[in-house]
């Protein structure tokens, strides 16, 4: 008899206490997986808040741990999203620990198992593709990265390739994404959060730069979907394949919200490398997964403006 015909089948999302990390659970337990997760301070995590069948305190920086974690889960199929995914993040040095060392102690361990995972999925960036092209960008794009995280991502991918003879790798480079619960450290929940406060002003850095972004409920689908497809060894952009320019944001928003916010340039959110303009082409995802299903930006930022709104709305409420 088969494990799968004993017991559900196990995924292991490392990072799942993060943004996509829970969406990714919720959509892989849909599918019927049993969900081991990853993280640091899991001691401090309510466990009513938890998105996982099994919450595992590990650090990725320390291959016995990763190893002894790995051994004691034994996934068939791997999400690896932890890591640091800000770019204006100012420790350099752990940029390049976690993103690639931690990825490597990650896969070396997953190598040692009897039996390896069907599918490890490996979360890179398309910032790795930096200012290499303007227009619509597809995988044969050579990358050109323009920051450090860029360039961890980047280096993650070919370390991460050293292992592709014995671990069946998928590799996703996801362009902007966004939604409900994403940290206002990024610029889409700044907004829709300024917003839903109803401020007159909101600072910004780099006016002019055109994005392509989707929601993350459309990401996980896309990440669900590779996961089963299993296309070892490829790379595969995750994105809508429509740009839309800060100003469209402002505008959508406005509209939503019924107001126009004053936009004041701060120096400080400034970045002389700033990636310009990123522009997916999603032709090759759609012909290793089939029809994409992408959620218009407008839509995505309604829904995070209604939550964001009942939740001050409540707040002010209780105070």
């Amino acid at each position: 008899m088969k494990h799968s015909d004993l017991q559900p089948r196990r995924a292991l999302i490392t990072g799942i206490a993060g943004f996509t990390g829970r969406y990714m659970a919720a959509r892989l337990r849909a599918d019927g997986y049993r969900i081991h997760g990853t993280m640091q301070g899991a001691a401090d995590l309510d466990p009513a808040d938890s998105p996982a069948d099994e919450i595992h305190a590990v650090d990725l920086r320390e291959p016995h741990a990763v190893a002894d974690t790995i051994a004691s889960i034994r996934p068939d199929v791997v999400v690896h999203l932890a890591g640091i995914a800000n770019v204006a993040h100012d420790d350099i040095a752990n940029i390049w620990l976690v993103n690639v060392v931690g990825t490597r102690n990650l896969l070396a361990a997953l190598t040692k198992l009897d039996t390896p995972p069907r599918a490890v999925l490996l979360a890179s960036s398309a910032n790795v593709y930096g200012n290499a092209a303007e227009g619509v960008i597809d995988e044969d794009v050579p990358p050109q990265p323009a920051n450090d995280y860029a360039a961890s991502k980047l280096a993650m991918e070919f370390a991460a390739r050293t292992f592709s003879a014995r671990l069946p790798l998928v590799f996703v480079r996801p362009f902007n994404y966004t939604g409900v619960g994403q940290s206002t450290d990024f610029l889409l929940p700044k907004i829709v959060d300024h917003y839903a406060r109803r401020e007159k002003t909101i600072s910004l850095g780099n006016t002019d730069v055109s994005r392509d972004f989707s929601d993350v409920r459309f990401v996980v689908d896309a990440y669900a979907r590779l996961i089963e497809a299993a296309p070892n060894g490829d790379t595969f952009n995750v994105c809508s394949g429509v740009g839309h320019t800060l100003g469209d944001v402002l505008a959508t928003l406005a509209r939503i919200a019924g107001y126009t916010i004053d936009v004041r340039i701060d120096p400080r959110f400034v970045r002389t490398n700033e990636v310009r303009t990123l522009t997916g082409s999603n032709a090759k995802l759609r012909a290793a997964i089939g029809e994409l299903h992408p959620v218009a930006l407008e839509d995505t930022l309604r829904w995070m403006y209604d939550e964001a709104s009942e939740r001050y709305a409540a707040l002010r409420v209780s105070a």
